[in-house]
């Protein structure tokens, strides 16, 4: 039976989320690869109890995540269950909903039956009575912001979740969003979005300036770059990469050039005593704004390197200008 370390709060930071009580870690763990149906589920288990211990007591999930769409949420359901139920009060839990799920025109988007629907099929899946987070996963074209906020309202009123977010929203967008939660009293707190060393979108957007006059709290995925930022494509292209399976990472994106970027990188990561990933997790950690980084792994030992970036995270002015003069040299990256 499974009993959590005991000393599991010492290896880890927390960050306030914006002006909310919502407290995070530095870093968290989403589940988006490796926990699906067509994963090793001993292995997941495995990293979801080894990240526990390391302090790491937020897991993210969505309705679509697999592969097979719903078996990540199924498969920490099992495990939640059997091993971590009696720390529930201890543990903070995300799902979304707006990327498709089912079929028809409500399997998708942000509809209130679609959102309503699909956060309760989520919480079967993960046999929780209720979820820490809530999001709209992506805006919706076809449906009025104020139906999909209003679908939000009512899944915190009916005791479904306790916080909502929005994630994937332009800054016009995520403005109107939470405008309209903050007018219904909704405890809507944070955004979720894509951040990086590379990408710097939530920065030139002006997103993270505004979510700090709103007071909400940034969590950031994919802040490896889908593992550009790491040892991983130092030597090539490996079979086991997301490059090589062809999942939105594509080959004929890692040029030379990048590949040149990263090595210089990996350089500077190592005169200070840090691999390439966790420098990256540091740097995200150290932008104005930024509560948490949201990242990806495929085993214990990836969850161990990532938890020690978190009690790192400040850089001296030379370093971040090295960083910028060898990122923004001819090439700049964006997703």
């Amino acid at each position: 039976m499974y009993e959590a370390d005991k000393n599991r709060y010492l290896a880890m930071e927390y960050n306030r989320c914006g002006k909310s009580g919502l407290v995070l870690p530095k870093v968290s763990l989403g589940l988006w690869h490796n926990f699906g149906s067509i994963d090793n589920f001993d292995n997941a288990q495995a990293m979801i109890l080894r990240a526990f211990d390391l302090g790491i007591i937020h897991f993210d999930i969505a309705n679509n995540y697999g592969p097979r769409p719903g078996s990540a949420e199924e498969n920490f359901g099992k495990i939640y269950s059997e091993n971590l139920q009696k720390y529930r009060d201890e543990i903070i839990v995300s799902s979304k909903a707006g990327y498709p799920m089912w079929d028809g025109p409500y399997g998708d988007w942000g509809s209130r039956k679609s959102l309503i629907a699909s956060c309760d099929q989520s919480l079967k899946r993960t046999k929780l009575e209720y979820f820490d987070i809530f999001y709209h996963h992506r805006p919706d074209p076809g449906t009025p912001i104020e139906e999909s906020m209003l679908a939000l309202d009512q899944i915190v009123r009916s005791g479904k979740a306790l916080y909502v977010g929005i994630s994937n929203y332009d800054t016009e967008g995520a403005l109107q969003a939470f405008s309209i939660l903050n007018e219904l009293k909704t405890p809507g707190v944070i955004y979720q979005g894509s951040f990086n060393m590379l990408n710097r979108k939530q920065e030139s957007s002006g997103m993270l300036e505004l979510l700090q006059k709103l007071g909400k709290g940034m969590i950031c995925f994919s802040p490896l770059a889908q593992g550009l930022l790491s040892s991983k494509y130092l030597k090539g292209i490996p079979d086991n990469s997301r490059a090589s399976r062809n999942q939105f990472l594509k080959i004929d994106s890692i040029t030379p050039d990048l590949l040149e970027k990263i090595s210089k990188l990996n350089a500077l990561a190592k005169r200070r005593n840090q691999s390439l990933s966790q420098m990256a997790i540091s740097w995200v950690l150290s932008r104005n704004g930024v509560t948490s980084a949201l990242f990806g792994a495929s085993s214990c030992e990836q969850i161990e390197e990532i938890a020690l970036a978190a009690k790192r995270s400040s850089f001296s002015d030379d370093e971040y200008e090295e960083i910028d003069s060898v990122i923004f040299s001819k090439f700049k990256y964006s997703r």
